[in-house]
């Protein structure tokens, strides 16, 4: 074997070590040990107030979002339920947890009826304005109110991405809106493992 062949098998072979040893884990961002985004205390739609702790041992998939959102956030409900039923018995191991953003025309019976309308085990949870606007800071969200033509009929600009919690409730992904079920899916069973 000459100089130049035996370069290139070296160079083939440390490229294929390299990217055995840099595979990701994820298919999300892998966001573990961020300092934000960490726990909550809300009301959901039943008046109950819900923090972080109440799911321990369940993987919580966190989402803003609200109700009269004509896209991205029926999209994402839907693909969690998909997740869900790609998790097979683990499913009941996930729980998804939906924050609207429009907290003066989400109501609790409107939020419990558009939970139900996805899975009976997903959870709604109202902030008061006050509550919205610290979890906004803390969670790193946007969300704005966009006038529409009557006072009534405005549409909410927000942000789209999931935050997925292991078991022990610590946050360890942003998922952005888009990524697949099934992607979402096998992360999932990566941190219920």
């Amino acid at each position: 074997m000459n100089r130049r062949n035996l370069l290139q098998c070296t160079l083939v072979g440390a490229t294929a070590l390299l990217a055995g040893c840099w595979s990701r884990k994820f298919h999300a961002l892998d966001i573990t040990g961020a300092d934000y985004a960490r726990d909550f205390s809300l009301s959901d739609a039943q008046g109950r107030v819900r923090t972080l702790a109440d799911f321990r041992g369940k993987v919580v998939v966190l989402f803003f979002g609200y109700v009269q959102c004509p896209d991205v956030c029926p999209t994402t409900m839907s693909t969690m339920k998909e997740v869900k039923t790609l998790l097979g018995k683990d499913g009941d191991r996930l729980q998804v947890l939906f924050i609207t953003v429009d907290p003066e025309r989400d109501t609790p019976a409107v939020m419990q009826a558009y939970m139900a309308a996805f899975d009976p085990s997903f959870i709604a949870l109202i902030p008061t304005p006050p509550q919205l606007l610290a979890l906004a800071r803390d969670f790193k969200v946007y969300y704005k109110k966009a006038p529409g033509p009557t006072p009534t009929s405005y549409s909410m600009d927000h942000s789209a991405a999931d935050y997925i919690y292991d078991p022990q409730g610590h946050l360890r992904l942003y998922v952005r809106f888009g990524q697949s079920a099934q992607d979402i899916a096998q992360d999932v069973k990566v941190l219920l493992s």
